[in-house]
């Protein structure tokens, strides 16, 4: 597979492979949570190659675009195998609308933390239940604090190990990839969405923005992180909330 690639590609993807592969031999029981961004293209492909027997999960907190659901029908097509999606439990997010609104989100940091929780913690914490280690596709470049990322830690927050196989790997090089090997992305990418998640959260940035810069864009920079990813400082956005007319 990697004769296509260039020298470098060739040597991010082995080593890639080489973790992937330590984590089955170490773990045996491996789950990749799988974003639907261009990392988990690459990832994915790399995982169906070579280390098969990892499960993969995703999850639909019922705000995604069009497009990204599109992708995951796309991905398993091409693989022929099913990707487990894990929802959000409908009573959390029937009590949560109740008390903050169908856009509560936009309210403050508290209130788009807690939307992420229900629709993204929790049902994460149920993908993981009882594994012993899960596969991510974090990027040093993608943010200040996961350039402090390790390739393998151990997830005090969720109890099992985590591999993080794609740390080095730079945004060019994800593309290469995946213009090499013709693999499907979604189409939001070719409108200005470097980073895409739920459709009321992002937005397209401008060329040479910051890549993350369209997620959560009313926030403070520090903040913006949906919780799966760990966050050593968060520095609240003081806003009051908007209440109806009347209030």
């Amino acid at each position: 597979m990697t004769d296509a690639l260039s020298p470098r590609l060739q040597t991010l993807v082995e080593g890639t492979r080489a973790l992937l592969e330590q984590a089955v031999r170490e773990h045996q029981d491996v789950v990749y949570s799988n974003s639907l961004g261009l990392e988990a293209m690459v990832l994915t492909d790399i995982i169906n190659t070579y280390t098969p027997e990892i499960e993969m999960f995703t999850l639909d907190t019922g705000r995604l675009h069009d497009e990204t659901l599109s992708l995951l029908d796309r991905l398993e097509r091409r693989y022929q195998r099913r990707i487990q999606v894990f929802y959000p439990q409908a009573e959390a997010i029937e009590q949560y609308v109740r008390d903050n609104g169908i856009n509560g989100f936009y309210l403050g940091t508290d209130e788009r933390q807690s939307c992420c929780g229900i629709r993204k913690i929790e049902p994460f914490k149920r993908a993981i239940a009882g594994r012993k280690a899960w596969v991510t596709g974090v990027r040093r470049e993608q943010s200040a604090e996961r350039a402090l990322g390790e390739a393998k830690s151990w997830d005090d927050r969720y109890g099992l190990w985590k591999y993080s196989p794609m740390l080095d790997w730079t945004e060019a090089d994800v593309w290469a990839y995946i213009k090499a090997r013709s693999l499907p992305y979604n189409a939001l990418h070719d409108k200005g969405f470097p980073s895409i998640g739920c459709a009321p959260c992002t937005r397209a940035v401008e060329p040479g923005a910051d890549p993350r810069s369209g997620r959560w864009w009313w926030e403070n920079p520090e903040s913006r992180e949906c919780g799966l990813q760990p966050r050593r400082r968060v520095i609240p956005l003081k806003v009051e909330p908007r209440r109806a007319a009347g209030q």
